[in-house]
């Protein structure tokens, strides 16, 4: 039996497709795909509000690809999220003072295509399989 998510804003009986989060050190607002995992900092969006999203004045708008056809405007901020999105990241050893890896139960692991392979506080680490 699969619970899928809401759309978190009030009264909105849709199924969430997006999710939001906001970097406040940057003053940007961070729309992507919905997250593997409910976050405690972070709303799920359905497609409209999704769409419809603004942000705060002198914030910026980061739209990660959702599915959805990408917004009009291509400003430098997007282009900069999407090459530190595409770019290999270093694998780092326990020598090099790299924090141990708490496995994910398979339960977990078998639910999506991504897997956790470990934490810090309360982030998580995603593998994506595919």
């Amino acid at each position: 039996m699969s619970v899928s998510r809401m759309c978190s804003r009030a009264a909105c009986p849709h199924p969430a497709s997006a999710t939001l989060t906001y970097v406040y050190s940057d003053s940007t607002v961070v729309l992507g795909p919905l997250a593997t995992y409910a976050e405690p900092h972070a709303y799920d969006l359905c497609a409209e509000h999704a769409a419809r999203l603004t942000a705060p004045r002198g914030w910026e708008v980061v739209r990660l690809d959702t599915g959805a056809p990408p917004p009009e405007s291509h400003d430098d901020l997007v282009a900069l999220a999407e090459v530190v999105r595409r770019r290999p990241q270093p694998r780092r050893d326990e020598t090099a003072g790299a924090r141990a890896v708490t496995p994910v139960p398979r339960s977990v692991e078998a639910a999506s295509s991504t897997r956790e392979t470990g934490r810090r506080g309360h982030l998580r680490v995603l593998r994506d399989e595919s």
